[in-house]
């Protein structure tokens, strides 16, 4: 995986929870289409305290139709299961692995519209 894969990889992945394999093929589709594009719009931006997901953000209409449909899917994710992650992990610091695991062991009591982002997710990157 290219290092722009790998930057976008982690952005998504903090978003995403990666919950399981909608989550993680979505974050899969995301770095594939959009690393050339990060690559030239956001050029030398680290990806650390939310400044590559910045930019992507601010340069989200400059992006290619693929890629931001790929981000607005991550995106959906993201905001479908907040307040889920809130209630069900809020005491797990953010690093590494702690929060998927933390979302798997609740997979039976996420809300409705979490269940439904995730699901549209795996019909959408098939």
């Amino acid at each position: 995986m290219s290092s722009t894969k790998m930057k976008i990889a982690f952005v998504v992945a903090s978003g995403l929870l990666l919950l399981g394999s909608p989550a993680r093929a979505q974050q899969r589709v995301v770095a594939k289409t959009c690393a050339s594009e990060v690559d030239t719009l956001c050029a030398g931006v680290q990806p650390g305290q939310g400044r590559l997901r910045e930019c992507i953000k601010s340069r989200q209409a400059d992006l290619s139709g693929p890629c931001q449909v790929a981000v607005d899917r991550a995106a959906a994710i993201i905001k479908a299961c907040a307040d889920d992650r809130k209630k069900l992990c809020a005491d797990v610091p953010q690093h590494g692995s702690r929060i998927r695991e933390c979302m798997k062991s609740h997979i039976g009591d996420l809300g409705d519209a979490c269940k439904a982002a995730l699901a549209e997710a795996e019909v959408g990157s098939k």
